[in-house]
Order: C-alpha cells, then sequence, then structure tokens
C-alpha cells in the first residue's frame, strides 16, 4: 500500500497515522465544509436578496441590476477563476485555495458596504464572484470526495446542512441588521465575521486529504461497497475523456437550467411577494420556510445517494423543482405559497450536493477538482442568468406571471437531459 505520507499537502506537517479505533478526521472536515458552506453560499447567496430592496431605494438600481453585477462575475470572472481553482486544488490542495476565497469574499462585502455607484457594485459583484469560486462549493465537494467513498452522499449531506442552515438564517438575519443598523453596516458586519470564523477554521481544521494528516481511510471504512468497486484505473479519467463525454453535456445543460430556475426564485421570491402585498418580515419569514424545507433534502437525499443510481434521484428532484414553480401564479392562495415553499425548498436541498455524486459516480475523483470547476461553472452562469433574464422581463413586463412559467419549462427541461445520462455510462466505471 502507498505510504500516504509521500502525498501530504506542500506545507503542511504530516501527522501519525490515526488508529482506525479512533474517530474518523473526515468528520472534522466535514464541520469545516459545513462552515465554509453556511457563510460563503449560505448567508452570501440566501441572505444577499435581502439588500435588494435598500438598494433600490437608496442607489435607484433596476431589477435587471441587481442581478447584472454578479452575471458579469460569472461571465468574466467565473469561468477561467474556476478552471483556475480546480487545477489549484489538484495541484495544492483545497485548503489554501478556500483560505483565499474567504479573504476575497469578506473584503467585496466590507467594500459594498462604502458603495454609492453602480460600477462599484459590479467591480465588487466580481470580486465576489472570484471569492465565491475559490471558497464555495468546488474546493469544499472536492475536499468531501477526497475524504470519504462509502459514506460520500451521507458526509456530502452533512456538510450542505451547512448551506441549507445559512440559508435559513439569513434572510431574518439580514433583514433584522439591516433594518436595526442599516443596510451598510449590515455588510460590514457581515464581512467581518466571515473572515473571523472561516480564517481559523481553515487554518486549524481544515486539510485537503487524509494524507495531509497521516491517516488511511480504508482503516475507517471507507474502501467502496462490496459490488461497487470501480473498474481498475477509471479513477484516471482525465478532464479531456470527460468533456468528449454524452454524460458530462447532460449535466453541464440539466444543471444549468435547474439551477438557473432556483437562482431565480432566491434572488427575485422577496421582491416577488413584496410586489404580491407581503411585508418584508411576512417575505423574509416565507423565505427561511422554503430554506428550512431544504434541510431535509440534504439529509434525507444524501442517505439515499448511497443506495440508489444518483442521475435518476437527480432527475425526480429536477423536475419537483421545475413543478413547483408553477404554484407561483397563485401567490394570494396560502395554501399554494406553502405548497410551492415546502416542495421546491426540499428539492433545492437535494439539487447541489447531488452533483459532485452524480460527476463522480461517472468519471471518478482523480481530475475531480477541474471537472467540477467547468460544470459549476457552466451552471453558475445558468444560476445567475436566469435572475437576470427574469428582472428583465419584470421590467418589461412588469408582472413575474410569463417569467414564472418560463423558469419552470426550463427546470423540466434540465430534469429531461439528467435522466438521459446512459446507464452504459455508469457500467463501464463499474466492476463486472
Amino acid at each position: 500500500m502507498t505510504n500516504p505520507r509521500a502525498t501530504a499537502e506542500p506545507g503542511i506537517p504530516v501527522e501519525p497515522v490515526h488508529p482506525a479505533s479512533g474517530a474518523y478526521y473526515g468528520w472534522w472536515i466535514v464541520l469545516a465544509a459545513f462552515l465554509n458552506l453556511f457563510f460563503v453560499v449560505g448567508i452570501l447567496f440566501y441572505g444577499f436578496p435581502v439588500f435588494y430592496p435598500y438598494f433600490v431605494e437608496s442607489l435607484q438600481f433596476t431589477r435587471a441590476q441587481l442581478t447584472q453585477g454578479f452575471l458579469l462575475g460569472f461571465l468574466f470572472a467565473g469561468l477561467p477563476f474556476g478552471i483556475l481553482a480546480g487545477a489549484l486544488i489538484d495541484r495544492i490542495g483545497a485548503r489554501t485555495v478556500i483560505l483565499v476565497g474567504v479573504g476575497l469574499v469578506s473584503a467585496s462585502l466590507i467594500l459594498m458596504s462604502m458603495m454609492s455607484r453602480f460600477w462599484q457594485f459590479e467591480l465588487l459583484c466580481i470580486v465576489e464572484v472570484v471569492g465565491y469560486v475559490f471558497a464555495g462549493p468546488i474546493a469544499n465537494q472536492v475536499l468531501i470526495a477526497r475524504w470519504f467513498e462509502r459514506r460520500r452522499g451521507q458526509a456530502m449531506g452533512y456538510a450542505y446542512l451547512g448551506l441549507g442552515l445559512g440559508g435559513v438564517v439569513a434572510p431574518l438575519l439580514v433583514n433584522y441588521l439591516a433594518r436595526s443598523l442599516g443596510w451598510r453596516h449590515a455588510l460590514e458586519l457581515i464581512g467581518v465575521t466571515i473572515l473571523l470564523v472561516l480564517v481559523p477554521t481553515g487554518l486549524w481544521i481544515t486539510r485537503s486529504k487524509p494524507a495531509d494528516r497521516g491517516i488511511t481511510p480504508e482503516h475507517f471504512g471507507e474502501a467502496p461497497r462490496a459490488g461497487q468497486a470501480p473498474v481498475p484505473g477509471a479513477e484516471a479519467l482525465g478532464v479531456a475523456q470527460a468533456v468528449r463525454a454524452v454524460p458530462f453535456w447532460l449535466i453541464l445543460l440539466g444543471s444549468a437550467l435547474a439551477i438557473g430556475a432556483i437562482g431565480a426564485v432566491i434572488q427575485h421570491f422577496i421582491l416577488f411577494l413584496k410586489d404580491s402585498g407581503y411585508s418584508a418580515t411576512a417575505a423574509s419569514r416565507t423565505m427561511s420556510i422554503l430554506l428550512t424545507a431544504s434541510l431535509g433534502g440534504r439529509v434525507i437525499v444524501g442517505h439515499m445517494a448511497d443506495h440508489f443510481r444518483k442521475s435518476y434521484i437527480m432527475a425526480i428532484f429536477y423536475f419537483l423543482i421545475g413543478a413547483s414553480v408553477f404554484l407561483l401564479a397563485y401567490p394570494q392562495s396560502t395554501p399554494a405559497v406553502w405548497t410551492f415553499a415546502l416542495v421546491f425548498g426540499f428539492s433545492m436541498g437535494a439539487d447541489y450536493m447531488l452533483i459532485p455524486l452524480v460527476v463522480s459516480e461517472n468519471f471518478g475523483t482523480a481530475a475531480l477538482g477541474k471537472i467540477l470547476a467547468l460544470i459549476i461553472m457552466g451552471y453558475s452562469l445558468g444560476q445567475w442568468a436566469g435572475p437576470w433574464l427574469v428582472g428583465r422581463l419584470f421590467d418589461l413586463r412588469h408582472s413575474y406571471d410569463f417569467a414564472w412559467r418560463l423558469v419552470a419549462v426550463l427546470a423540466v427541461l434540465g430534469a429531461g437531459a439528467i435522466y438521459a445520462i446512459p446507464a452504459s455510462a455508469l457500467r463501464r466505471r463499474r466492476a463486472p
């Protein structure tokens, strides 16, 4: 067996091999990923829309402009920096990449508290996107995949609870801070808190792979399940092979469409509810209900994914995402809004954590950082093009009705793309 000390992350002292009878350090990695996703994705992605009404009122931004900054960020910085992040993760490890990203996210929020012009907002959104790319889903998904094999779905589900809990807390917390301190001080406080929590986490807890602590995961039960061992050499599937494969493009297309729907709803939901007569507090509370429902999706589906074909599970939840959006045609109906919040939220919770599982199921983990970077940057364009498109349609029509119908249809088409992933691709990665 290869000595794990020989492949430790550069600059990280290798610690003695832990006995198999002790607790597996991988669960500390899950905690670190939980915190990263809580702040960088949960608080930022789900809490930031609460600032939009303040930007409209104080800075006179249009609804298309509110999401244009992040769209431009992913168009011009997301893809190149995503590829860079994937290459750096595979070369020097996720730990350093995450720490750089945390610094960029924190700095962008602190500086955003001082902005007065739209160009400043756009520039800081681009910086924030680069930080998100480095410290968000790509690095943390690879981190979990490198530490877990047999319980990868379970570990990913627990880590992604951070994203869900951050989302549950974010709308009410940001609403409270903005009302109590003003939106500028609220942004400043969130930026400083991210820095103070995540930098120590990265320095003291995060390790990019088991070799950095001299651990052999197989000694802790992290070998593949019986009958599901990868074909010898399959783990070496590289980026060039992956991008020539049909499953890669189906995953990219399906996730871009479904996550575009998620992004559109999350970024416009509070504005939509306020237009429909809800108060800011009631709208934030409804958003928190939706995000609370996502917690169940993250844990339950994480366990399911360890036992069933992951692409089929993913297709089912993409379909539910699209179908539930049709309920937004009835914002005055409390049962319709609650049903939407519960179904959409649960399905959304399953979504993000299934992507790395489906990717690793089809392509292995040797080049997972680079492959995930391409897929995540691709669907991130959908994640921000969707909100921008919905904003443009609202500005033209002064209504969300047509936009929601379009979003629902596109998400259902995304489900079809995932369902179409050929089973033969999966069989080629399994032992006979």
